[in-house]
């Protein structure tokens, strides 16, 4: 996911190196973590898969013993490094470089997986983008187009494709946000379109419901990821999280297992539901 403050423009490959400016590190998987084969033999496409949530969703899918097809925008150098990740838990990975707001460029995506693994078993929609305004009336035309296309169109689109390629006991794990259920001042059409995704998720749950594929989702609450340093003012990065009950934010290893759980057999019985790891604020699901 990427944050940017004022008019959306090109997007920029973050620079190598930021995450050692962070204190503390963002944690994308426990050292103490010990995968039990929940994925083993499964591929999983990740889109958003080249840092923060997406990274350490992809490092834990690999944990539990699933190949992974990260799809980035052009962060080149963070994509290597979520593929180094994966490896390092003895399994495959392939990062694609696609714009997903693009519909042909989902599907190729999903081609080039299944070109290179011969299968799809789980699908994770996470990519995102969204922009700093204080007023409604500072989104422009390009700007909301910009974030429904890359949040919310994506989603429909890189599903559309993978749909052909996903049997009967797959799953699809969507990443909404907090913000869907309470709303955040200065991130009105990016609240609006993981408002959309809930609706999308239970939705399709129902449709999907039928061909045996569960599709539910994961609505995050502040995340410590090199986003907030990139995105905030100091004084914002020191106050990011502190308002929540468990009073800090989370880490990405806090927020990647309830996708493992979802993704897997465990939650078999599960379909059209949002896990909410937020740090302990209640919402209306």
């Amino acid at each position: 996911m990427e944050t940017k403050k004022g008019k959306p423009g090109q997007h920029q490959e973050e620079q190598p190196g930021k995450e050692h400016e962070m204190y503390p590190k963002p944690e994308y998987i426990r050292s103490d973590y010990q995968g039990s084969g929940k994925l083993k033999g499964q591929v999983a496409i990740i889109s958003g898969g080249d840092s923060g949530i997406g990274r350490a969703v992809a490092v834990h899918f690999a944990a539990e013993g699933a190949n992974i097809a990260i799809i980035y925008l052009n962060e080149d150098k963070d994509a290597q490094e979520t593929v180094r990740l994966v490896e390092k838990h003895g399994q495959e990975a392939i990062a694609i470089k696609a714009d997903l707001s693009r519909k042909q460029e989902c599907f190729d995506a999903v081609e080039k997986t299944i070109s290179a693994f011969g299968q799809l078993d789980v699908l994770v929609n996470n990519a995102a983008q969204q922009y700093v305004q204080e007023r409604l009336e500072d989104i422009s035309e390009e700007q909301l187009r910009h974030t429904f296309e890359t949040n919310i169109y994506s989603y429909f689109f890189l599903t559309q494709a993978a749909l052909p390629h996903l049997n009967k006991g797959a799953a699809i794990v969507n990443t909404a946000s907090i913000t869907a259920y309470r709303g955040k001042p200065t991130l009105i059409d990016y609240s609006s379109t993981k408002g959309a995704i809930v609706a999308f998720t239970r939705s399709l749950a129902g449709n999907l419901a039928d061909r045996g594929i569960r599709v539910n989702g994961v609505a995050p609450g502040p995340i410590w990821t090199p986003l907030i340093p990139a995105s905030f003012s100091e004084e914002k990065v020191a106050e990011f999280g502190v308002d929540t009950p468990l009073g800090r934010p989370g880490e990405p290893s806090e927020v990647a297992t309830a996708y493992v759980y979802l993704a897997s057999k465990d939650a078999s019985y599960m379909s059209g539901q949002f896990l909410h790891p937020n740090g302990g604020e209640v919402v209306n699901t």
